[in-house]
């Protein structure tokens, strides 16, 4: 692992990485990987380092993820609750944030339901800021750890086919996924009814449908994405059930996919609404494993971003 070769203060998004820079994040979490398999899980890497996470959203693979992460390569990490807190006061996110700051913490974690909010404390702290979502944008460390997933299982990304499948409009994983794939040479195709599909994709470099089966045909990876409803405000399908039947990922449609393909989803999942059970759990699903390599790859986005403020110190 070359720290030293990361030369980025935080990780805001994946549009602004290089093919390089995403290969060494990947490479280190490669590194990071057997940590979990050890008796005493744990590393001195980060010892004396303070990690502060901001969670201003419900999460629970994301923050728990991150936490595993900071306590496995021993950093000391403060957990922030807006409940209680003065924000509920009326104190503002960036009078918080700079409060949060005069204690000197090494690396701040935050998610947050707007867009740009981790962009808007990178340019006003001194310490290293980790996007781990914001709103409908980006987050970078589930595109990263989703193609660690995939890499392992297929030994590259380069040449891939990758079908995002669901609420394409009000996922801030698609972004970050279509952004990072095809930079490293997949062929991206999303596919949701014509209410979640918005703008611009194309643009970004992904195909387009409005129809499940020629999406997933031949591809190597179909991935899922829930419906947001708490993002919705307006009814964008009729039903639960009338969206199952037009877009749910079942096994026989998955058969039209590659023979080898891997079924992902980066949760939380509603079955029997995007997702049939049988997938979920059959033979070629990697949900799971999405879940375990997220504290190998957040384990490695913490230790290069300490590495840049050990030579700002």
């Amino acid at each position: 692992m070359n720290a030293r070769a990361w030369q980025r203060k935080d990780l805001l998004g994946i549009a602004e990485l290089s093919p390089a820079e995403i290969q060494l994040i990947l490479d280190t979490a490669e590194s990071f990987r057997e940590v979990a398999e050890r008796p005493i899980k744990k590393v001195p890497t980060l010892r004396g380092k303070t990690v502060i996470n901001l969670f201003f959203e419900a999460s629970t693979r994301t923050r728990s993820s991150f936490e595993i992460a900071e306590k496995r390569l021993s950093a000391d990490n403060l957990n922030f609750s807006t409940s209680g807190s003065a924000l509920e006061k009326g104190e503002t996110l960036i009078d918080t944030a700079l409060n949060l700051e005069a204690m000197s913490p090494d690396l701040v974690v935050i998610r947050h339901r707007y867009p740009g909010v981790p962009h808007l404390l990178a340019g006003r702290l001194r310490s290293g800021i980790v996007n781990a979502g914001d709103g409908a944008h980006e987050h970078p460390t589930q595109a990263l750890l989703d193609a660690f997933t995939i890499r392992r299982h297929k030994g590259r990304l380069d040449g891939l086919t990758v079908a995002i499948v669901g609420d394409i409009e009000h996922s801030r994983v698609v972004r970050s996924n279509i952004h990072l794939l095809t930079k490293m040479g997949s062929r991206v195709r999303v596919a949701g009814l014509r209410t979640m599909l918005p703008a611009g994709l194309e643009a970004l470099g992904a195909e387009v449908f409005t129809d499940l089966e020629p999406a997933i045909a031949g591809a190597d990876v179909v991935m899922m994405l829930r419906i947001q409803t708490e993002r919705m405000n307006r009814k964008l399908f009729p039903s639960a059930r009338e969206y199952f039947r037009l877009f749910a990922l079942t096994r026989e449609r998955l058969r039209a996919a590659r023979e080898d393909a891997i079924v992902m989803h980066p949760g939380p999942m509603n079955r029997g609404v995007e997702i049939a059970s049988d997938v979920a759990d059959g033979p070629q699903s990697v949900i799971l494993e999405q879940v375990a390599a997220g504290v190998a790859v957040r384990m490695a986005v913490l230790y290069l971003l300490s590495g840049v403020r050990e030579e700002e110190a």
